[in-house]
């Protein structure tokens, strides 16, 4: 399972690290690496698989790709007569994913079948048919429980709606840092943003979790929890956080910057947990939406 290091301090990131701040020559050459295809055309993200119980070494290493340079990939099932849930568990294997987060509303073998559906108690929006503003999944989770990886499966379409725009988080932190460094250091306080509990039917069934918005996990990758929810979110008081995240909304308000897809049937995203939202969506009697979402606390190996 992928570990975080401690955020507290710049000394607990790595010395050689990008994202030291004063690593600038780091920095310039991660950053070149990334923006020679900052936003990826949907056409190359995608790779197609004939047996997803078994993927090819050339499929397997196309995914690992696209993850690499993207942090997600797209993949197309060739046979869609096997649509069963047990295919997310296989691919997620074959990526080394295994360690699953069994959130509240997950199905017993921890991935969701995310579909409209009655709702008990507090109503969460990726089980209706509302629109979700952008997010990373897990933002509210505990700090050692952050979901790294996920994979979104698409059985059946909406009938109409349900696009999701995608955006890579390290696109994020490149336009703040060249913006401002001052950014990058207000999005890494340990008190950068804070997720008030969850309370149902006056019983806390999760505390409220602060932390901040950027993260070097130990194998030197970025990971990043990012809510653009307007109620129910505390940001740090601070001039730099504020402007930080004005800015993040104007690049996520910018389509020119994001990739988006309109999942059909057989097709996936298996990601490291890249920034997402979904447009509103309606079901017809003949076409009702199910997606299989598994969350991991691992993120795609990037070994083949």
């Amino acid at each position: 399972m992928t570990q975080l290091t401690d955020q507290s301090t710049d000394l607990a990131i790595d010395k050689d690290s990008p994202f030291r701040l004063e690593n600038t020559s780091a920095y310039v050459q991660w950053r070149a690496s990334k923006m020679a295809h900052i936003v990826p055309s949907l056409d190359h993200l995608v790779v197609n698989i004939a047996d997803p119980y078994q993927l090819t070494a050339k499929e397997k290493a196309a995914v690992v790709e696209r993850c690499a340079q993207f942090n997600m990939a797209i993949y197309q099932l060739q046979d869609l007569a096997n649509q069963d849930k047990s295919l997310v568990h296989a691919i997620g294997k074959q990526f080394e994913m295994i360690n699953l987060d069994a959130n509240l509303r997950s199905d017993e073998d921890s991935v969701s079948s995310l579909e409209v559906r009655e709702q008990v108690g507090n109503k969460y929006i990726p089980y209706t048919n509302k629109a979700l503003s952008w997010h990373t999944d897990g933002y509210y989770n505990r700090l050692d429980k952050q979901i790294f990886g996920i994979i979104m499966h698409c059985v059946r379409p909406a009938a109409e709606g349900g696009v999701n725009r995608l955006m890579d988080i390290d696109a994020i932190y490149i336009a703040l840092r060249d913006e401002s460094p001052a950014y990058i250091e207000a999005m890494m306080h340990p008190e950068a943003m804070t997720i008030p509990a969850n309370v149902e039917a006056g019983a806390v069934i999760r505390e409220a979790q602060t932390g901040p918005v950027f993260m070097v996990k130990a194998d030197g990758r970025l990971h990043m929890r990012y809510s653009a929810r307007k109620r129910n979110i505390i940001w740090r008081d601070t001039p730099e956080t504020a402007e930080a995240v004005a800015m993040i909304g104007q690049l996520l308000a910018d389509d020119e910057k994001v990739v988006k897809v309109a999942l059909t049937a057989g097709q996936g995203i298996i990601c490291n947990n890249v920034l997402h939202n979904r447009t509103g969506f309606e079901d017809s009697e003949q076409q009702k939406r199910l997606m299989y979402r598994a969350r991991y606390y691992d993120d795609v190996t990037l070994s083949v």
